[in-house]
C-alpha cells in the first residue's frame, strides 16, 4: 500500500509539473497613448538658397592718366564725403604737357593773326582789281588753315589741363574705403583698361544678399517676401531681409541653373560684412494665429486591441460598441455622406477615445494646419506605445509563492 502510495504521489507530481505552463495566465497588454494638446501657432512654407553679403552700391575708383602715385590720403576702413581727396599722382609731366600746349597755341594765334590782317590787304587789292584772284584765294586758304590750328590747339590744352586735373582723386561718393590696390611710389598705366586704385562702398548699414535659388523653386519667389537668413560669424544671431529683385538671366553651373534674387538686408549694428555666406530662408507663405496638429497625428490609426481598452465614441458623443463601428483596418466606418473625408484625428477624453473627420490647410511638414474638425485645447492622439504588465502565475497548492506575493 506504502509503494502504490509513493506510485500515486510521484505521477500527481510529474501531470502537475507537466500541467504547470497551461496554469499561467495570459499576459494582460497595457497601451500608453502620447498626445498633444491642439494649440495656435504659426506654419510657415520656405525655400531654402545660400547667397553672398554685398553692399548695395559699391563703386571702384580708378585713373585715367599714368604716372606715379605720389601720395595716398585714405586707407582701408576709412570713412570719406564726396568730393574728398584720395590719391594724388605726380603732375609734373602733366604740367609740362599744359605748359607745351599753352605755347603752341600762342604761336597758332600769332600766325592766324599775321594770316587775317594779309588776307584783308589782299581783299581790298583784288577788289580794286590790282592783283589776281589767284593771290586772293591763296590768303584765304592761308588764313582758313591759321584758324582750324587754333582750334585743334585750343583743344589740346584743354585736354592737357583735364588731365592734369585727373592727377588728383576724389571720392565719389560718401562711403567706406573697402579695398585700396596701390601704394605711394607705385606707377599706374591707364592705356585700354582704368586701374582700380580704390574700392568704395555707400553705406554699410543697409547691405544686400546676392541669392542663388533653384529653378525648380524659383517660381515660388516673389517681390516683397520675407526672409531670415543667418551667417556663420554669427550664428545665434538672425538676420532679416526682404526680396527686392529677380533677375531674369540665369547662371549655368555644373547643368545647375540657378537665378539670382536680391534681398535687402538692414545692417545698423554693423555685423554684416561684405563677402559673409548666408544659409537664406524665404518664406513664401505664412499662416499665423491657426490651430496646428503634428503631421503624425493624421497619421495614427488605432487596432483593435487598443479600442479594446477605451470607450469608443461617435463625433456627436454617443457610445457605441467598438466591434460595430471599426472596420479591420482599426478604423472607424463613416457614413456613407463623409466617405470623401479621408483625413482624420483621434481625441481622447479621459477613457473615451472619439474619431475626427478634419479638414486641413497649410503644412511645413512638421505642422499642419487644421481649418475644420479640432478646436483649441482638445487632446489629439498621436501615436501609442504597448506595456505589457507581469506575467501572473495560477496558483498551486504545490508551487512555493514568490517572494513578497500573497498567498
Amino acid at each position: 500500500m506504502k509503494k502504490r502510495t509513493i506510485i500515486i504521489i510521484v505521477v500527481a507530481i510529474i501531470a502537475l509539473l507537466l500541467l504547470l505552463p497551461f496554469f499561467k495566465s495570459k499576459e494582460k497588454v497595457i497601451y500608453k497613448l502620447n498626445t498633444v494638446i491642439a494649440a495656435k501657432g504659426v506654419v510657415t512654407n520656405s525655400v531654402t538658397a545660400t547667397g553672398t553679403v554685398e553692399p548695395i552700391e559699391q563703386v571702384e575708383v580708378g585713373t585715367q592718366v599714368s604716372g606715379v602715385i605720389n601720395k595716398i590720403y585714405v586707407d582701408f576702413n576709412s570713412y570719406v564725403k564726396k568730393g574728398q581727396l584720395l590719391a594724388e599722382l605726380d603732375k609734373s609731366t602733366l604740367r609740362a604737357r599744359v605748359l607745351q600746349s599753352r605755347a603752341s597755341l600762342a604761336s597758332a594765334q600769332n600766325e592766324y593773326t599775321f594770316q587775317n590782317q594779309n588776307y584783308n590787304r589782299i581783299k581790298t587789292l583784288y577788289e580794286s582789281e590790282m592783283v589776281s584772284q589767284t593771290e586772293y584765294e591763296s590768303a584765304l586758304y592761308k588764313l582758313n588753315n591759321a584758324k582750324t590750328s587754333v582750334d585743334r590747339l585750343v583743344s589740346e590744352l584743354e585736354q592737357a589741363e583735364v588731365n592734369l586735373s585727373y592727377a588728383t582723386i576724389f571720392s565719389p561718393i560718401d562711403g567706406v574705403v573697402l579695398d585700396r590696390t596701390v601704394e605711394e611710389g607705385q606707377t599706374v598705366a591707364a592705356s585700354f583698361n582704368t586701374p582700380t586704385l580704390f574700392t568704395i562702398a555707400r553705406d554699410l548699414t543697409r547691405m544686400q544678399v546676392e541669392a542663388n535659388v533653384d529653378e525648380a523653386d524659383i517660381g515660388q519667389i516673389e517681390l516683397g517676401q520675407r526672409v531670415v537668413f543667418s551667417v556663420d560669424a554669427y550664428p545665434d544671431d538672425e538676420f532679416l531681409g526682404s526680396i527686392s529683385q529677380i533677375r531674369l538671366k540665369p547662371t549655368v553651373s555644373s547643368n545647375v541653373v540657378t537665378y539670382t534674387v536680391i534681398i535687402d538686408a538692414p545692417n545698423p549694428e554693423l555685423k554684416l560684412k561684405p563677402g559673409l555666406t548666408a544659409n537664406i530662408s524665404i518664406i513664401t507663405k505664412e499662416e499665423k494665429d491657426v490651430v496646428t496638429l503634428p503631421v503624425s497625428a493624421l497619421n495614427f490609426k488605432p487596432g483593435q486591441e487598443l479600442l479594446g481598452s477605451y470607450i469608443f465614441e461617435n463625433t456627436n458623443g454617443s457610445k457605441k460598441n467598438q466591434n460595430s463601428t471599426i472596420n479591420e483596418g482599426g478604423m472607424p466606418v463613416p457614413d456613407s455622406k463623409d466617405n470623401q473625408m479621408s483625413k482624420m484625428v483621434w481625441v481622447k477624453n479621459g477613457k473615451n477615445l472619439s474619431s475626427r473627420q478634419v479638414e486641413t490647410g497649410l503644412t511645413d511638414r512638421a505642422l499642419i494646419v487644421i481649418l475644420q474638425g479640432v478646436t483649441e485645447g482638445d487632446t489629439i492622439v498621436t501615436s501609442s506605445e504597448v506595456v505589457s504588465a507581469d506575467e501572473k502565475m495560477a496558483s498551486s497548492p504545490f508551487m512555493p509563492p514568490r517572494p513578497g506575493s500573497r498567498r
